[in-house]
Formats: structure tokens, sequence, C-alpha cells
């Protein structure tokens, strides 16, 4: 199935298990319903089984979201308890569709306590309380833990933990009528052979002349570059450690700043790819942990640190030859369109070596993999499908369990296929009036309004580069919200923009940008603890004056004194 016919399918108000191999486009599909639906002004929730996957779609966790947190049953006082929670109330009675992200890692029992909980807040006896629900996932995949936040972090010292059913196994599945949508285009692996070598694994038809191809791939070393894989977080830690260690060089701290219940900012550290303390020098090997909206990088783009700006900011070489400076950036939680939390970072980490938990969801250029410690179904596939090609495959162990699926997957996923094809020709015979007619009876019966964003989409107001932009907006006088609400971006990207455009000699920040409110005692304290903070090369650490300053001063306060001190 195309992502187009998915997405006419999902677009009815159907609930849809939306599934293909990595790679096929699920996250993508997904994020255009997520737009279709904020253009007719209906705001989705938006979850994840695991931290990580929530970050990467920018919700929250599903135990989070139903407020079940870390339990692993449901008696009738618990539900009762959180029946009553004002937040829970509001979320799940509010909601009209329901997003559940990486489906394959929630179990079966954890599925039927979030059906319970929305059956009994929405006092609806359908199954998830009448809502749309949308399940995105592959099963091959990894599969589920019980006892979520502590299992995770077990999974990733390689203890293999308590583990429940499948999703599917829940008779909650079955009520709710799923309609399969099999993705089966490829937008990650490039290369015919090694396609057919992952789609082996799944189908578990693993021959010789797939041990074969995967031979040509062993290599005890790791070439200049490559991003090692690791099933065990020791292992991650200690290369990353010593390859940092081996670079001559002034060593950059950036603190990770955070905003928000603690609670909830524990759960976007958790799901976050860049560290909280995050540690550079000129040579490290990094890999970009965020798609950049300008598509200057990826989530999984790999490169080395080649200096810092003036700013401070990481300038980052990447493998295919483009300069990039790393800014802050940004990971939060929303509810109902309303930012709940948020924890702000460079969106870097060190990428010597990472561990194949963390790597889901990822393409990377490169890696190179240790999988002779592989413990669950699903891990082997997962690390070697983050490839987009065999050249760029290199391997140092692999055990017996690194090629295994899990067979009920297998069997499984062979009625998904079918399913999904019967649901393609059903939609197929209907003629773009009648799909057109269920959509937009769809978004009036969940309140939101049809065309609502196309009559108010305006068009772009910045041509040329995004520096020029910005500049064209400073030249009109306008406030630094003004401008991040023009653009589209946030202030603390406009002020980047100005201290890029300063370094550039193309602002002076004290004429150009006299218009700008400040409180002058303020600035003359940040550029006290600023000027404390200068490396040698003039450049100044934001998250160590920060912490000089007890944490009273703003990020975006920091960046905008530094901006405004005397050019060296």
């Amino acid at each position: 199935m195309k992502q187009s016919e998915a997405l006419d399918i999902i677009q009815t108000g159907a609930n849809v298990f939306l599934t293909g191999e990595p790679g096929s486009g699920k996250t993508h599909t997904i994020n255009q319903y997520v737009r279709h639906l904020r253009s007719a002004g209906i705001e989705p929730a938006i979850t994840a089984s695991t931290g990580i996957a929530a970050t990467h779609i920018g919700g929250m966790t599903i135990h989070a979201w139903s407020g079940i947190g870390v339990k692993n049953d449901l008696s009738v006082y618990d539900l009762d308890a959180i029946s009553q929670n004002r937040n829970v109330v509001r979320r799940v009675g509010e909601a009209r569709v329901l997003v559940v992200d990486e489906i394959s890692m929630l179990s079966a029992r954890t599925f039927a306590m979030v059906d319970a909980v929305c059956r009994a807040v929405r006092r609806n006896q359908d199954a998830f309380g009448g809502l749309q629900t949308i399940l995105v996932g592959d099963f091959f995949q990894l599969p589920p833990v019980s006892r979520r936040e502590d299992d995770e972090q077990s999974a990733l010292d390689g203890d293999r933990g308590d583990r429940d059913g499948f999703a599917y196994e829940s008779s909650v599945w079955q009520s709710l009528n799923l309609v399969p949508c099999y993705l089966t285009e490829q937008h990650r692996q490039e290369d015919g052979a090694f396609l057919d070598f992952l789609s082996a694994i799944r189908a578990r038809r693993i021959g010789e002349q797939h041990k074969q191809l995967l031979r040509t791939r062993y290599s005890p070393k790791v070439r200049d570059g490559i991003t090692e894989l690791y099933t065990h977080n020791a292992d991650v830690d200690a290369v990353n450690s010593v390859e940092l260690g081996k670079l001559s060089g002034e060593q950059r701290l950036f603190l990770m700043e955070s905003h928000g219940p603690e609670k909830l900012i524990l759960s976007l550290k958790r799901g976050c790819l860049s560290p909280e303390r995050l540690v550079l020098k000129v040579g490290a090997k990094v890999m970009f942990t965020r798609n950049d909206p300008e598509q200057r990088y990826a989530n999984g783009t790999l490169g080395d640190i080649r200096g810092f700006d003036g700013a401070g900011f990481p300038i980052v070489r990447t493998n295919t030859g483009r300069t990039v400076i790393a800014e802050p950036d940004e990971w939060h939680i929303e509810d109902g369109g309303r930012v709940l939390a948020r924890i702000t970072q460079i969106p870097l980490r060190l990428s010597w070596a990472m561990t194949v938990h963390k790597s889901q969801g990822m393409s990377l250029d490169a890696a190179h993999m240790d999988l002779s410690q592989v413990f669950e179904y699903g891990q082997g596939y997962v690390a070697l499908s983050r490839v987009r090609t065999l050249a760029g495959l290199s391997i140092a162990g692999l055990s017996p369990r690194a090629l295994e699926v899990h067979p009920d997957v297998a069997a499984k996923d062979m009625q998904f296929r079918a399913q999904s094809d019967a649901a393609r020709d059903t939609f197929a015979r209907m003629s773009r009036r009648e799909l057109d007619t269920l959509h937009t009876n769809f978004i009036r019966a969940m309140g939101g309004t049809p065309g609502m964003g196309r009559k108010q989409k305006k068009p772009k107001a910045d041509k040329g580069s995004t520096l020029d932009a910005t500049l064209a907006l400073i030249a009109r006088k306008l406030s630094f919200e003004d401008m991040a609400q023009e653009r589209g971006m946030t202030v603390g990207t406009i002020i980047s923009h100005c201290e890029q455009l300063a370094t550039l000699g193309k602002i002076d920040p004290s004429r150009d940008l006299a218009h700008i409110p400040r409180d002058q005692k303020r600035v003359a304290m940040m550029h006290a603890a600023l000027k404390k903070t200068r490396f040698s090369d003039g450049s100044c650490s934001l998250s160590a004056a920060r912490a000089a300053l007890k944490n009273a001063y703003s990020y975006d306060e920091l960046k905008l004194a530094r901006l405004l001190m005397p050019r060296q």
C-alpha cells in the first residue's frame, strides 16, 4: 500500500494499524495526518509506547497520557482514582483522535489497561471510548516490556526482564476493528540485494546466499567515521569515552536546559538522544538527533566537529561534505496544543557508538555493529535495518539470535499483509468524490472545520537564505517575538540568526537592535558571567554562565546578552 492510499483510509475516521518495514514512511504518513487534523482545528492526542519514541514524534508516553504510569495491573480502585484525576479526565475526555507509536513495544496487558481508562473516563463502552485510534509500528522490531521505566533501562543494560504478550493478542485489538495499512514503498534502503536480505529475515527464510552476503561485511576493525552499535550501554559508554579522550584540544560542555514539571522533564530526558551533559572537542564524531526544518540535516546524520562559531555553537562537517552550525533545539511534550514541558540542548550526541535500542527509528549512512550478545527477538533486525545500503554495513560479531524474528510475528505479518491488500482494493473502488465526502464528514463529526487550514494558509514571506529573511525583519524594527512569529521559529533561533549576522558583519547589534527592550542591569550581570566563561577563541559558554548565575536568567536572555557584548 502506498502512503497516499493509507492516508485516504485514515482520513475516513477508521481505526487503523499502520505498519510496514523500516523506512517505509510510517512516521511521515502520521505527520501528514496530524497536519491535516490541525488544519481543520482538531488537536490529536499523540502518544508512544516509550519515551524515546514519544520524543521523536513530539508527544507523551501512552502511560503518562492515560494516567496508568508504571502499573502492571489496574484494580477497580486504581481505575476510580485515575478517573478522578483532572488532567487525565481532560486529556482523555477532550481527545477525538489517539495516535500510539511503536505499538510493538506495548504489551497486551498495558494495551487493555489504556482501553479500560478510555472507556471509564469517556463513559463510552466502545473500544478506547469511541476514539479514532491509530496504532503505528512494526512487530518485527523490539517487543514489549512489562514494567515500562525499569525494564526499558534494564533492557538497555542487557537484562531481558519480564516480557508480556503483543498488543495484537489482546481482545481489545479485535474490538477496535482495525484496518491494517501495510506500507510497501521503501525510503530508507537504497540497495536491492540488502533489501532482499532484510525481507528474508522478516519472512524467516534466511538462506546460504544471505549468509554469504553477510560474510562480505565482516570486519573486526571500525572504519573511520562509522557509528558503532552495541546491545549494552556499558560498551557504548566505554567506546565514546575512550575515543573522546584521544582528542587533544579544549573541551566544550553544553548543559541541557529544562522547563516544566519534574516528572515530565524526566520523561523527556529519557527519550532525548542528546545527553544532559554534552562534551565536545574539535574532531569529535557526532550524530544529529533531530530533523532540521530547513533540511540541512536529519535525525541520524553523521559528521565531525570542525570548530565553534562566535556564539560558541559547534560547527559540524557532515559526512556528505556539508557544513552546519548546530544551534540549540527543543524537545517538548504537548497536550491539546499546549506545551507542558520542554528541554533544550544542542541536537548532537557522540557517535562513535550507541545502543541498538537508542537507534530504533533512525536512518544511518553507515554503522559497525557487534551483535554477538543479542538477547532479544528483533534486536538484530532493528540494528541491521538502520543502515541504508549493504556498503554501509560492517559487522564484528553475530549471534544466531541476531537473525531471528519472533515466529508468532512472522505468521501474523502474513495476515496483516492480506488484510491490507483487501482494504486497499475496497477503498480503490470508491470514487474520489466518495472519499472526499467521507473525509469531510469525519472532520465535521469531530467538531472540526473542513478546509479551514487552506483558507488560513499564508504565503511564505521569507525568500532567499534564512539569514537574509531575518535580516529583512530586523530592518523593519520588529521585536524578537514578532520576528519569530512571522518566520515560524523560536525566539532563540532568531537571536542565533542575529549572532551569525553580526559575525558576518551584516548588522551592528548596538545600532540595529537598539529597538529591542533590555534591562541594562541584568545585561551587565550576564556580561560579567559570560566573560568568565570565555574560551581562548573568544566564544562563551551559555550553560556555564547560566550555572554561575544560579539559573536566574533564561537561555534566550543570555544569548541576547552575548550578542550585545563587544566583538573580539
